[in-house]
């Protein structure tokens, strides 16, 4: 018999509900458990006092920024089977069997409630070059909004009357940010050169016209820690899915994206879409039958970006490298 616990997950600490049959009317709770390693190790030994083995656990959690990562890997090291979920899903399901209150105990039997009544897939972790190309991808990305931000101070200190000792500051750290970037930039090429899986990976996204270096590392890293069984799942993930708002004839909403997920990859994403508009095949031909059908421009972009995650799912799925004369399904 499987026992659901659900973990609320903040910086610091770990609230959890265990459930105790499966109607959820009976729990025990195991407050505020410190979040790291040694915390899930007091959290483990309580479910044993509870007659529970790890492989007879399922732990249920938000995915919180960064948070809930250590948590998740030290439970998965020990055998139990953990799946996280989208925060979203969840106050919505609170919503609908009459939880209006939110506080960490109640989030928890939430999260517990919601795991056993719809039993959510269980969660791979990702290898562990996954996890480094993912820190170096974010620490990229860190580095170049700082370049971005001191570029645009110098491009204001150039535009007024700055005295000389700012301007050697603002060279100085431009110089020192731009360095950076590169030596960064060198060891994420490193480190997908490393690892055989990263490289043909990342060769084959880079065949479809539109998906440049950035663009493919992104999707790569991606990809690589998150398990899609279908193009459709990679764009909702992505934010990437189209949202239609109509009821009756009073309410009809403009279709738009639900901007889910990672909001960075989907800027990337979009730049890409307008150079994979001119020079890719299937895309060029998707974004002009649809501006023919009456779209507007950012609608078809939209459509676009999610034509490019299709490729790219396509791409890793078949192993076989971008065919621009390919015709199925475009």
């Amino acid at each position: 018999m499987k026992h659901y616990l659900g973990m609320d997950v903040s910086k610091a600490k770990l609230d959890c509900s265990l459930l105790q049959d499966a109607s959820g009317t009976r729990r025990k709770a195991k407050n505020s458990i410190a979040n790291n390693r040694g915390g899930i190790d007091v959290l483990l030994g309580w479910c044993k006092q509870q007659g529970i083995t790890p492989d007879g656990l399922h732990v249920i959690m938000e995915s919180t920024g960064v948070y809930h990562e250590q948590a998740a890997l030290a439970l998965c090291d020990a055998g139990v089977t953990v799946s996280i979920v989208n925060p979203a899903q969840v106050r919505n399901f609170a919503r609908g069997i009459a939880v209006l209150s939110k506080t960490d105990s109640i989030d928890s039997l939430v999260l517990a409630r919601y795991g056993a009544l719809l039993n959510p897939a269980a969660w791979t972790p990702p290898t562990p070059a996954a996890r480094t190309l993912q820190a170096l991808l974010s620490r990229r990305e860190a580095l170049a909004q700082d370049l971005q931000r001191e570029r645009n101070r110098q491009e204001k200190a150039e535009a007024t009357e700055t005295p000389a000792r700012i301007h050697q500051s603002l060279k100085k750290s431009l110089t020192f940010l731009e360095r950076q970037l590169s030596e960064l930039q060198k060891e994420i090429d490193e480190h997908i050169d490393h690892h055989p899986d990263l490289k043909e990976d990342r060769a084959l996204l880079q065949s479809i016209p539109g998906v440049g270096p950035q663009v493919g590392n992104h999707l790569l890293s991606v990809m690589h820690r998150h398990v899609f069984m279908s193009a459709e799942q990679l764009a909702a993930y992505l934010g990437l899915v189209p949202i239609e708002r109509q009821s009756g004839t009073s309410v009809l909403g403009r279709v738009r994206l639900s901007k889910n997920g990672p909001a960075h990859i989907r800027a990337i994403l979009y730049m890409a879409a307008v150079v994979a508009i001119r020079h890719n095949p299937h895309i060029k031909a998707l974004y002009a039958r649809l501006l023919a059908k009456g779209k507007s421009k950012m609608s078809a972009i939209g459509a676009a970006m999610r034509k490019l995650v299709h490729l790219c799912f396509g791409v890793l799925k078949t192993r076989t490298p971008y065919q621009a004369n390919y015709v199925k399904n475009t």
